[in-house]
């Protein structure tokens, strides 16, 4: 089947599902005509779908519960990802081309595929969530946009569909995506070449050509670019040959520059991944009891996301009790949790493409003891005043709260009974790891953002200082083998942060009345 042709059936079951939503009965007769579609509008709370869907991804027509309309990805326009490209091109000199690949499908054994999860800087880009695509971006000033795009496609196949389900058709990436021109993947190399060949400098990642290129999937790029991939071994040496030359540029930072302030779309797509995540931690409190595994907590919050539409885990959770704790990525997650221990749980969902993070710390009986709470609410007030820090008038960065972070907690634990005889090299022990990241589409956004930077508005960031005590004898007997750490959410504001993670509990009598079940909260 040509990727080029639109079969019938597929047009006529795609505009009866738009049909459908002013005339149920009267689509449910013309899409009886093109059975072999398999597309049936099905309605459910208000809401008509096509079951199965016709596309590649969840779009308006099939799932309108989850996609609005003018949304290409849940929570996202259509013009928010023309606006990202435009800024790119904007910032790239005339003659630029831009070239981004899609991520591959990865397996655990065999043919045992794992859940796909397309490239970070591609998606940001296109909002196209299957394999084996491309995207091509040439800068045109004179153009109404100001620049012409072409994606790349596996395209339909209705063999392959009856086992994996339907792939985007070429209408489908210019309709929903903005595309100018769709065309298969097979025809990449060689457009890339024509196109190439009279560009000023060609942004792409390859092997080597940066940091981040490992998360822009560099073997896609090559795979495509191979003679196997439809070009002769001549055309493939002249084609690695030029963009080898001095015309090709990293574009992995000239994105993640654009990604790390956040429009206002992003900004309330990561409020609601937070939300989520924040709920579920407030309700795996209520939970966790003496004698539960770790694994049964993790497993719980996980669950509590994905009731709640997240796609996936931003990351392995850590829930580490008592000792465990003093291990910073903790996640094995196989033991028991005992009276008496605290409970760290480093854990967020992914949410219609970004990432949330939230660390709370917490006793498995519900109740601090004195010595707990009285370590806890040391860190606790450091870890408030670093948020207040969050703006972008402080003209901070990370690395300059990270030092404040260093002496407030140094204040704080000297004022309960620390020393510090050997310098900072002991607080170093307590307090290993950096302050913060930045959040976003990945879960770490801080491979193109300099940490002594000031913080700009737009960003979100980190803030998790922890202190984790190991069982030595220069240390206070009564906070042994205590590990805290309280991480929160933060949207940098030009005069005032925002929390994005507040509805987690973290003052001792939110969390104590969400342990015992003085809120009225459930497990679920």
């Amino acid at each position: 089947m040509s990727l080029r042709s639109l079969p019938s059936c597929r047009r006529a079951a795609a505009s009866a599902a738009s049909a459908s939503r002013l005339a149920f009965s009267s689509s449910r007769i013309a899409l009886s005509r093109f059975a072999r579609c398999y597309a049936t509008p099905v309605t459910v709370n208000g809401f008509t779908q096509l079951k199965p869907t016709l596309y590649g991804q969840p779009l308006e027509p099939s799932h309108p519960h989850l996609v609005g309309p003018e949304e290409t990805t849940p929570g996202i326009p259509q013009e928010e990802y023309d606006r990202r490209r435009r800024e790119l091109m904007e910032r790239l000199p005339d003659g630029s081309l831009v070239v981004c690949v899609a991520g591959q499908v990865k397996y655990m054994s065999g043919q045992i595929f794992y859940k796909f999860r397309q490239s970070s800087d591609f998606w940001y880009l296109t909002g196209f969530e299957e394999p084996d695509a491309a995207v091509i971006i040439e800068k045109q000033p004179s153009s109404a946009r100001g620049y012409r795009m072409i994606m790349f496609s596996a395209g339909t196949d209705s063999a392959k569909e009856k086992w994996d389900g339907a792939r985007s058709s070429p209408d489908d990436i210019v309709r929903y995506f903005g595309a100018d021109e769709a065309e298969p993947i097979s025809a990449f190399p060689a457009v890339l070449r024509g196109l190439a060949a009279s560009a000023s400098r060609v942004y792409l990642d390859i092997p080597n050509s940066s940091k981040r290129a490992r998360a822009s999937s560099p073997k896609s790029l090559l795979k495509y670019l191979s003679p196997s991939g439809g070009l002769s071994r001549g055309e493939y040496d002249s084609l690695v040959d030029s963009l080898s030359s001095s015309k090709r540029k990293a574009l992995a930072p000239e994105v993640g520059r654009l990604r790390a302030v956040k429009s206002k779309v992003e900004q309330q797509v990561m409020r609601q991944a937070a939300d989520i995540s924040a709920r579920a931690h407030n309700k795996t409190m209520r939970f966790t009891d003496p004698g539960v595994s770790e694994h049964a907590v993790a497993a719980h919050f996980e669950y509590l996301c994905a009731r709640e539409g997240s796609q996936r885990p931003a990351y392995v959770p850590v829930v580490a009790s008592g000792p465990n704790a003093l291990i910073i990525h903790y996640t094995s997650n196989n033991q028991l949790i005992a009276d008496g221990e605290m409970v760290l749980i480093d854990a967020g969902c992914e949410y219609n493409g970004y990432a949330s993070d939230i660390t709370r710390t917490f006793p498995a009986n519900g109740s601090f003891t004195s010595e707990q709470a009285t370590l806890y609410n040391a860190l606790l007030s450091v870890q408030k005043h670093l948020i207040t820090l969050c703006t972008e008038a402080s003209g901070m960065s990370i690395l300059q709260i990270h030092r404040e972070s260093c002496t407030m907690l140094r204040k704080e634990l000297e004022r309960i009974g620390f020393s510090f005889p050997l310098g900072a090299g002991t607080l170093d022990t307590l307090y290993p790891h950096l302050i913060g990241h930045p959040v976003g589409i990945d879960l770490h956004e801080s491979s193109h953002m300099e940490r002594d930077a000031p913080l700009k508005a737009g960003t979100v960031v980190t803030i998790e200082p922890g202190v984790y005590v190991p069982p030595f004898p220069e240390f206070p007997k009564a906070f042994h083998n205590i590990g805290i750490r309280i991480e929160d959410e933060v949207l940098v504001g030009k005069k005032h942060p925002e929390v994005l993670s507040v509805n987690a509990p973290k003052e001792i009598a939110d969390i104590e009345g969400s342990c015992q079940g003085l809120l009225g909260l459930t497990p679920f």
